[in-house]
């Protein structure tokens, strides 16, 4: 029976579910050898973090063939307004506008995204007016 649900994975555990996000289902099998690519990780490894990662509800393992297939249970996009959503709260008292000069201060802005955010606030500011 799984623990309550925890939608806070682990550096490992979010690299399967990267894994699972781009697949579909897989085996341990499956994400061992995607793993395989950029670490040395033994398949008994991959085996015990899904088995973790199934106890927090972070993904779903169908029984009903030989080898277990699993699946994420929430989307990356669900996962990141999570994550965001948690340190932006945490780290930036909720402003967003904080998290994204801060952001912007560390990372730097290519010209090709700086025409990109300027859309995204010009459509944001459309859709408020909008809703007026």
């Amino acid at each position: 029976m799984p623990r309550r649900k925890s939608f806070e994975p682990t550096e490992r555990e979010f690299a399967i579910l990267e894994i699972l996000w781009k697949r579909g289902r897989c085996t341990v099998r499956d994400v061992q050898e995607a793993l395989s690519e950029t670490e040395d990780v033994g398949r008994t490894t991959v085996l015990k973090l899904m088995q973790i990662m199934y106890d927090k509800g972070l993904v779903k393992r169908d029984e009903s063939e030989h080898s277990h297939v699993y699946r994420a249970t929430v989307s990356q996009e669900d996962m990141q307004d999570q994550m965001v959503g948690r340190f932006m709260k945490r780290v930036f008292g909720g402003s967003a506008l904080s998290l994204m000069t801060r952001a912007l201060a560390v990372k730097g802005v290519s010209k090709k995204d700086t025409e990109k955010i300027q859309k995204l606030l010009k459509e944001m500011e459309m859709d408020h007016d909008d809703a007026e």
